[in-house]
């Protein structure tokens, strides 16, 4: 019996569309990188390859705006130079060290972290991606971040801003949101990350998410990917 019409609408709307070919690849890279090297932030997380300056800087930045984390950074770290002095603090000195920045499930998450570190690793965190997620509060993102920036590791990163650029100029259609999605922009994120220059790739992917292709009034005119972008293709501005 042949398929309702308009289930097979349906089928052919919600096809995962092909990963994109190596020149495109190519291309995403040179201008993201050129642009970053123009117009990149610098935040003292980007001059070290510390993993464990890393890991404070990625559990901070979870829903906490950068301004608000860049004081905290520096004083956390004054205070709790390693992960081994982190591990041997009492439990309520840190979390009272954590203040203003919120959300104190996460502070015990760093201890936990660093006691485990102690414990099972000489004080080290590992460098692989498996051991990396075996740690209670390290997830996909986390582990990929450090394997990037303190290992300079091919490491592919999904948050809020790298998966909004990657939906933007490869999908620009669909649920964002939704499980299906972030898998597929996983698979984009890891197919787009260069062999060389992994930390200033990913760098500039969170970069071009929050200062250009910002959740609300993006400035797509100004932005290195306009030309080709899923969404902004089909807009009277998108020329030539």
């Amino acid at each position: 019996m042949p398929s309702h019409p308009r289930a097979s609408r349906s089928r052919r709307q919600t096809k995962t569309p092909p990963l994109p070919t190596s020149p495109e690849r190519r291309r995403f890279r040179q201008r993201l990188l050129t642009w970053y090297r123009r117009h990149g932030r610098s935040l003292p997380w980007r001059h070290t390859d510390d993993p464990y300056h890393i890991l404070v800087s990625e559990i901070m930045l979870q829903q906490t705006q950068v301004d608000r984390v860049l004081p905290k950074y520096t004083a956390w770290l004054e205070k709790y130079p390693s992960l081994a002095a982190l591990a041997a603090a009492p439990e309520h000195e840190v979390t009272a060290e954590w203040y203003p920045l919120g959300y104190n499930i996460r502070p015990k998450r760093l201890q936990t972290i660093a006691r485990e570190a102690v414990t099972r690793y000489g004080g080290q965190l590992p460098d692989d991606e498996e051991t990396l997620r075996s740690f209670q509060g390290i997830g996909a993102y986390t582990a990929g971040a450090i394997r990037s920036f303190a290992f300079r590791q091919r490491a592919a990163i999904l948050d809020t801003n790298v998966a909004r650029v990657l939906f933007r100029v490869f999908v620009g259609r669909g649920e964002p949101k939704s499980h299906a999605m972030k898998r597929q922009l996983w698979q984009l994120s890891a197919a787009l990350v260069p062999v060389r220059d992994a930390f200033d790739f990913n760098q500039a992917l969170m970069d071009l998410g929050a200062m250009v292709c910002v959740a609300r009034n993006p400035k797509c005119l100004v932005c290195p990917m306009a030309k080709g972008c899923k969404t902004f293709r089909g807009s009277p501005l998108d020329r030539p």
